[in-house]
């Protein structure tokens, strides 16, 4: 008989690899901007999943698949074309043809509106996984701004090879090409986290998000450059934040008048506005989510 059975002891179970646990620490709130940056990284795995899946359903039983992304902005573009330069007539400043004038434009701006239509609407579609597994939330509009990102780099391909073909050349002026698309990317994340939140309790903000970026488009200078905006009106047309985007999106491209720095730095505190306003009101809408969605 052994000294244990002898004493009644037994010797301590082996203590757990405490370097594979994973903890779960539950605390408060920190503040109005606690946005738990490091519960983002801890998730990343499942917003490249998430990112991975909004392309695949995307082009899913498409019978052209991503030739989606080079046909949308090129029929946008020939209508644009054969409207307002043919018929219309409007003016484009230097020598720039019309057609990668207006590429120029429409390639950041089908960005921004396709990544506030997905990051706007998909907590609604996203619907059983929000009610029945725990997560950040704000990884489902996060993923809606980033899955469009390789449509853009297809189409800016593609807008590339126009501007050779049409004799424009590029220069080292693409390199600023970064920071606007991130600026759009930054202002349709704002934006999307401003009405995912309302498009859980309202559903008719899909109905109206179509309509509303239709008039958003002819607000900013997509077909037109923003020149023609008589000066007294100027004022009014800095608030609108894709403007100056747009316009910087064309200066790199195309080699057009830089936009006025006025108007940036407005532009700019407006998406850095938009984008902490709408990471505090998400945070605060998240908790109702499962019960309202």
């Amino acid at each position: 008989m052994t000294d244990a059975n002898l004493t009644g002891k037994t010797d301590p179970a082996p203590l757990p690899d405490r370097k594979s646990e994973r903890i779960t620490r539950i605390r408060p709130d920190r503040g109005l901007l606690d946005v738990e940056l490091d519960q983002l990284w801890l998730y990343r795995g499942l917003l490249a999943t998430l990112v991975k899946r909004d392309i695949s359903v995307l082009y899913k039983q498409a019978a052209l698949g991503v030739g989606w992304a080079v046909i949308q902005p090129i029929f946008a573009v020939i209508i644009f074309t054969v409207v307002f330069s043919y018929i219309a007539k409007l003016p484009v400043p230097g020598d720039v043809p019309y057609p990668v004038f207006a590429f120029a434009a429409v390639l950041p701006w089908t960005y921004f509106a396709e990544s506030i239509r997905r990051g706007a609407t998909n907590l609604v579609n996203e619907s059983n996984l929000v009610k029945k597994v725990f997560f950040p939330r704000i990884l489902i509009p996060l993923a809606g701004v980033i899955a469009p990102f390789l449509d853009f780099l297809i189409a800016f391909a593609v807008m590339i090879i126009l501007m050779l073909v049409m004799g424009v050349t590029p220069t080292w002026r693409l390199i600023a090409v970064v920071p606007f698309i991130a600026l759009a990317a930054m202002l349709a994340l704002g934006v999307s986290l401003w009405l995912a939140p309302i498009n859980v309790r309202y559903r008719d903000v899909k109905h109206t998000l179509t309509f509303m970026l239709q008039i958003w488009m002819y607000a900013s200078p997509v077909v037109y450059s923003s020149d023609l905006v008589p000066d007294e009106w100027h004022w009014a047309y800095a608030l609108n934040p894709m403007v100056g985007v747009i316009e910087g999106f064309r200066w790199a491209v195309t080699g057009t008048e830089f936009p006025d720095l006025t108007m940036l730095a407005i532009n700019g505190a407006m998406i850095l506005t938009l984008f902490l306003t709408g990471l505090v009101f998400f945070k605060r809408m998240e908790r109702s989510f499962a019960d309202v969605i």
